[in-house]
């Protein structure tokens, strides 16, 4: 490896800001047992600030690849290099998810993630809960385990809102969990995934594991729609 590989950047970044984070949030992480050591896997949780894309990468022994907004790349200067640097070191793979094609592009990102054996992180929400329940997933979780036959993991982040209310701002100290559930898997649904009312129902099934790991309130509605209300 050199400083420049991906893989060493993670580690140096878990080397530096592991302890200052492990001392800040003292993050007690329960059922990691349940992350397959080897192959493609979905992790699928709750999304409550913007920290929880940070804790995640440091309590999972392996490497963890997520979507995140192009606009973290993309900065000028010194600041904007450090920043892309950093966000495609912890594993974020920037996508113009605000494009006409936004969707298309995050799903496929996902796909060649999974196909390469790796683990992809998604929070199926779809943005940050704005109240601290949880809101309806959408459909690109189904998508993406239908589509490649990986495994969905379930998983919550407990108290990430706590220290770091709103979603922005320097977080303060406090203790935070992340509960990993049992994997899932839909092969019984292989060859349907353009059924609408299946997709549904693989995602749905997906959120109420997510549900019963976190403890939160369940909204049927889409967190966008609730933002702009």
């Amino acid at each position: 490896m050199t400083p420049e590989d991906p893989l060493s950047r993670l580690m140096l970044i878990k080397a530096v800001l592991g302890p200052l984070l492990r001392l800040m949030f003292r993050p007690r992480v329960e059922g990691a047992e349940n992350i397959p050591g080897t192959g493609p896997v979905i992790l699928a949780g709750n999304h409550l600030t913007f920290i929880d894309s940070l804790i995640l990468p440091l309590v999972c022994n392996r490497r963890v690849y997520f979507i995140g907004k192009d606009e973290y790349v993309t900065g000028k200067g010194i600041k904007g290099k450090v920043m892309a640097w950093f966000f495609t070191g912890c594993g974020m793979i920037p996508v113009d998810r605000d494009g006409a094609n936004g969707g298309v592009a995050a799903l496929m990102t996902g796909r060649r993630v999974l196909e390469e054996g790796k683990l992809f992180g998604i929070y199926p929400e779809g943005t940050r809960s704005p109240d601290g329940r949880l809101y309806r997933g959408r459909t690109g979780i189904a998508r993406l385990t239908l589509m490649t036959g990986a495994p969905v993991l379930p998983f919550a982040m407990i108290g990430t809102d706590k220290v770091q209310p709103g979603g922005a701002g320097m977080p303060r100290p406090g203790r935070v969990t992340v509960r990993f559930g049992k994997p899932m898997e839909f092969s019984r649904y292989e060859g349907m995934g353009r059924d609408r009312y299946v997709l549904r129902a693989v995602t749905d099934s997906v959120m109420t594991e997510v549900m019963e790991l976190s403890g939160q309130e369940y909204v049927d509605m889409y967190a966008t729609k609730a933002k702009a209300a």
